[in-house]
């Protein structure tokens, strides 16, 4: 069926493509029968992942930057994902990049975006996971974090810890995005002394407890002055998104904070700024490259993380899987997880189901 869609929506704008298939998710989901029906017709096999403390009934997820604001989960769910990334979100809301900002190398199976996190913002974000009040319970929900454009990279740490507590509450992990290259400067985060300082914040920030009104009622014992008034460890787990575009060096010192500061996973990989063996016309657009491109570096990097964490934090493995035979060799390489995301623009939603049947 996508075969005869997608030469339709690829007629469209990229960005008003992508905005109408969201809110045909949004609108399935929003209706009971017709979301069961879609998720019969992508019904695929349990194949459980336990990672991160958490169990996923399979391990195909999407990957952030599709469902920014959060607004089609239940839709997203009936394709069969075991986990689904929301986000990129930012505290305050922002518009990101001039249009246009979003580029299909159709030649070349691949995607150029330099969105730059627009959004609705922390606040709205965080009100329509509150109001989703029968989540799909076996659909593991992720939250990507990130700075406002505005906010100086020596204050960066500030704008994470408020999206942390905003959303330790709601979600099943949360995910530190340093990697993006379309916020200036942003990837100087992956520095070691810039890294060091914004994930040591974090790993003192997840020992302290939350508002208890972020809590239910009855969650937490009444007497305001017990030893421990807080349920311990209350943030989810925490992981860090990298780009593929490190250095040796760079990646060993990522890593070795990542692992220093007690994060739960790392993510890998972020889109590129390389552009080799492009023919597409819009091969020097800037901005973020994924996509069948991206594969090769994507599979290098996952092969150097995996024998550099020694088993110590589980990997998720994003960027270049456009099918069931790409999935399966990142996992067979070690990934504990993988995300998609430009394979479902050329492949469509049945990649999913394929990917999980396959693995």
């Amino acid at each position: 069926m996508y075969r005869l869609i997608r030469p339709l929506l690829f007629r469209l704008d990229p960005e008003t493509a992508h905005a109408l298939t969201l809110y045909v998710l949004r609108f399935t989901g929003a209706l009971p029968p017709l979301n069961w029906a879609i998720s019969q017709f992508f019904n695929a096999p349990e194949k459980p992942v336990h990672a991160f403390g958490l169990t996923f009934r399979n391990p195909v997820g999407l990957a952030a930057g599709y469902d920014k604001d959060g607004i089609a989960v239940r839709g997203l769910a009936a394709l069969g994902f075991g986990h689904i990334e929301i986000g990129t979100v930012t505290p305050r809301p922002q518009e990101g990049n001039p249009r246009p900002r979003l580029f299909r190398l159709v030649e070349d199976q691949a995607v150029i975006n330099r969105m730059g996190f627009p959004g609705e913002g922390a606040s709205k974000v965080e009100r329509r996971l509150s109001s989703v009040v029968r989540r799909p319970s076996s659909v593991v929900i992720g939250v990507n974090l990130g700075k406002n454009k505005d906010t100086l990279l020596e204050n960066a740490a500030e704008d994470y810890l408020s999206l942390m507590r905003a959303f330790a509450p709601l979600a099943d992990y949360l995910a530190i995005n340093i990697s993006s290259p379309n916020t200036v400067g942003l990837r100087r985060l992956q520095g070691r002394d810039m890294l060091e300082n914004l994930l040591r914040r974090i790993a003192a920030e997840r020992q302290n407890p939350l508002n208890p009104n972020s809590y239910p009622p009855n969650s937490y014992p009444p007497n305001p002055y017990p030893p421990n008034p807080y349920p311990p460890n209350p943030y989810p787990p925490i992981l860090v998104k990298l780009a593929p575009d490190l250095t040796d060096d760079e990646l060993d010192d990522a890593l070795g904070v990542i692992l220093d500061t007690g994060m739960d996973g790392v993510i890998t990989t972020n889109t590129t700024l390389g552009r080799e063996g492009l023919r597409s016309k819009y091969r020097e657009e800037s901005g973020g490259l994924s996509g069948s491109p991206l594969r090769v570096r994507s599979e290098a990097v996952l092969r150097e993380v995996v024998k550099r964490v020694e088993g110590r934090i589980p990997v998720v493995s994003v960027g270049g899987i456009m099918s069931p035979e790409d999935a399966k060799r990142r996992l067979d390489m070690g990934a504990a997880l993988v995300q998609v995301y430009t394979g479902l623009v050329y492949a469509g939603p049945g990649l999913v189901q394929k990917i999980i049947r396959a693995v």
